[in-house]
């Protein structure tokens, strides 16, 4: 990828880490802490709460991003950012547009 498409590619990475920490602290505000799935999310927010602990684990998701475009990974950026959209981005909407708390 060029420097562009590469920069574009870690920006969105980053925007849906944002998104995924908006939608699990909301998630986790309306359903409890039990309905977070990942458990180093879920070890994070017991050990520091829910504000902290998914600040931490967001932040090392995000840098971990921003090392792989870095490295001039962009190809594995892209990989990871579409796997957060549907194992983390889409459940959440599913959820959020179906169930009652």
């Amino acid at each position: 990828a060029d420097d562009l498409s590469g920069n574009a590619l870690v920006i969105g990475f980053i925007l849906v880490q944002c998104l995924d920490g908006i939608f699990t602290y909301v998630g986790i505000a309306t359903f409890g802490p039990a309905i977070e799935a990942n458990p180093l999310v879920s070890s994070a927010i017991a050990i520091a709460g829910p504000g902290a602990g998914l600040t931490a684990a967001k932040l090392l998701a995000a840098s971990c991003g921003i090392v792989l475009h870095l490295l001039r990974v962009h190809g594995l950026v892209a990989a990871l950012t579409m796997f957060y959209v549907a194992v983390a981005l889409v459940p959440w909407a599913g959820l959020f547009l179906t169930a009652t708390p």
